[in-house]
């Protein structure tokens, strides 16, 4: 479990079959870093195999090599964002965020304010219904409140402070770069709820309580 927060940033490398070296040099969480630790990449959730001067190594399945921009920055050399998983007693700082990506979204454009800048993406209508005014979203792994969006949740805007724009790879974004996007998990567990049929009436199945009943089940002398 994670909250958004990233506090430090690294370079994807090959290493091996479905394996890719982080190099993070002295990222904040260096020295606490253990093997089996679970690590957010991009907003990815990965376990350190093995750890190196330059930094750790992961394993990447085919799922999320297709469903995340992992490939493409391994292949770009373009930064990623880092965080380690909570611990018990941690601030939740930003959101719950699992690092389990939900698709990819695209990147539109940002515009700078007085107090910081407004980003804009896109993402597949399969997902967009998570997307609301005011709500929680990861993008790249960065916990951001939804400014603005339209309707079907298909576009949508958010306010980065400059902390956050500056210690992010989201000021390396350009049109059209795919980013990870997760969806808030408490929207997500709410709508499987409320799409789920009605459970059974606890009383259809009971029997009637009749004198015969109770009498077949040895109340018959009360």
């Amino acid at each position: 479990m994670f909250t958004g927060l990233i506090q430090g940033l690294g370079y994807l490398q090959p290493q091996g079959p479905q394996q890719i070296l982080v190099k993070c040099g002295a990222v904040p969480f260096w020295d606490d870093l253990a093997i089996g630790d679970s690590v957010a990449v991009d907003g990815v959730c990965l376990t350190v195999e093995t750890i190196i001067a330059q930094g750790f190594v992961v394993s990447v399945s085919p799922e999320t090599v297709q469903r995340t921009t992992l490939s493409q920055r391994l292949h770009t050399h373009q930064a990623v964002n880092l965080e380690p998983a909570l611990s018990v007693g941690d601030r939740l700082g930003g959101h719950f965020v699992t690092g389990h990506i939900d698709d990819v979204g695209v990147f539109q454009g940002l515009q700078q304010t007085d107090t910081s800048w407004e980003l804009s993406f896109a993402v597949p209508d399969a997902i967009a219904r998570f997307i609301i005014h005011k709500g929680s979203v990861a993008i790249n792994g960065v916990s951001l409140t939804v400014a603005d969006c339209n309707e079907s949740g298909t576009h949508f805007k958010v306010a980065v402070i400059p902390h956050s724009f500056a210690n992010t790879n989201l000021n390396t974004l350009s049109p059209g770069d795919q980013v990870n996007i997760e969806n808030d998990v408490l929207g997500k567990y709410v709508a499987k709820l409320l799409h789920l049929p009605d459970p059974p009436s606890s009383t259809a199945a009971m029997p009637d309580i009749t004198t015969e009943f109770l009498t077949t089940h040895g109340f018959g002398s009360l």
